[in-house]
C-alpha cells in the first residue's frame, strides 16, 4: 500500500487506468462504463472519497464480475443507481438501473449499521472488475460471468490475478477473504492455489441467488453474512 495515498485515491487511480486489451470468445464483450459513461467516473469518485479517505486496511469481499446494471453503470461493486443515491447521497442522472444483488446487500448493510459502518472495514470487488456480456441467439446482449465458458476463463484469467494482486496492494487482509458465490469459490480457489494470495476462503452465497430463490430466508441470510463478517 502507497502510505501516502489514501485508499480512496489508490481506487480511483486504479479504476481509471481499467482497461481489458486480452481475447475474447466470440459473442463476448467487456463493458467499461469509465471510458463510456463519464458520470461513472464522477460519481464512482464521489463514493470512494466519501467511503473510503484514509489509510485504514480493509477485509476484502470477492464478487464475481460487475452486472451491466450495478458497477456496470455506477462503478461501485453491487451498488445500482437507487441505492447509490438513496443510501449513499450519491445521484447518478444519466442512468437508472435496479440490479438485484444490490438489493440484499444494501439490506444487510443496513443490519450491519449503516454504510459508513460497513465500508470502514470492507472493500467488495471483483477479480474480474468489468462487466461481462455476451450475446444470445435472438442477438440480444446479457449479462455474463467470467466461468461461464472454459476459453473465456482461460482469456481473461492472468487480468484476473493481476487485479487480484492490484486490489490486495490496496493493504487488504489476506488473512481470511470472503468469497461471494459457491461457482466463483471454485475459480479462486484455483487461482490461489497457483498464486497463493490469500490464507483463507470463507464462502457465502451469492446476494443474486438469496434475492431471487431465497427472498423468504432473506432474514437468515442476512444474519449469516453478518455473523460471519463479524468474525
Amino acid at each position: 500500500m502507497d502510505n501516502a495515498k489514501t485508499v480512496a485515491t489508490q481506487i480511483i487511480e486504479f479504476n481509471k487506468q481499467l482497461h481489458y486489451s486480452g481475447n475474447l470468445p466470440d459473442d463476448f464483450r467487456v463493458l467499461n462504463p469509465y471510458f463510456e459513461n463519464p458520470e461513472t467516473l464522477i460519481v464512482m469518485e464521489k463514493f470512494y472519497n466519501k467511503y473510503y479517505d484514509d489509510t485504514a486496511p480493509r477485509k476484502f469481499i470477492i464478487g464475481i464480475n460487475p452486472s451491466r446494471h450495478g458497477a456496470g453503470v455506477t462503478g461501485v461493486p453491487f451498488t445500482d443507481t437507487k441505492r447509490l443515491e438513496h443510501i449513499c447521497g450519491i445521484p447518478m442522472k444519466s442512468a437508472h438501473t435496479h440490479e438485484i444483488s444490490s438489493v440484499f446487500l444494501y439490506d444487510m448493510i443496513k443490519e450491519f449499521g449503516g454504510a459508513h459502518a460497513f465500508y470502514r472495514q470492507f472493500y467488495i470487488n471483483s477479480p474480474f472488475p468489468l462487466a461481462i456480456v455476451r450475446r444470445t441467439k435472438e442477438n440480444k446482449w446479457i449479462n455474463a460471468n467470467y466461468y461461464d465458458d472454459r476459453n473465456l476463463f482461460a482469456m481473461v484469467k492472468p487480468f484476473m490475478i493481476e487485479s487480484l494482486k492490484k486490489h490486495i496492494s490496496l493493504g487488504l487482509d489476506t488473512t481470511n477473504v470472503f468469497v461471494l458465490g459457491k461457482k466463483n469459490a471454485t475459480f479462486i480457489e484455483k487461482i490461489n492455489k497457483e498464486e497463493h494470495l490469500f490464507e483463507n476462503l470463507t464462502i457465502l452465497d451469492h446476494p443474486r441467488y438469496i434475492q431471487q430463490y431465497k427472498s423468504r430466508d432473506k432474514e437468515h441470510y442476512i444474519n449469516k453474512y453478518i455473523g460471519v463478517l463479524g468474525t
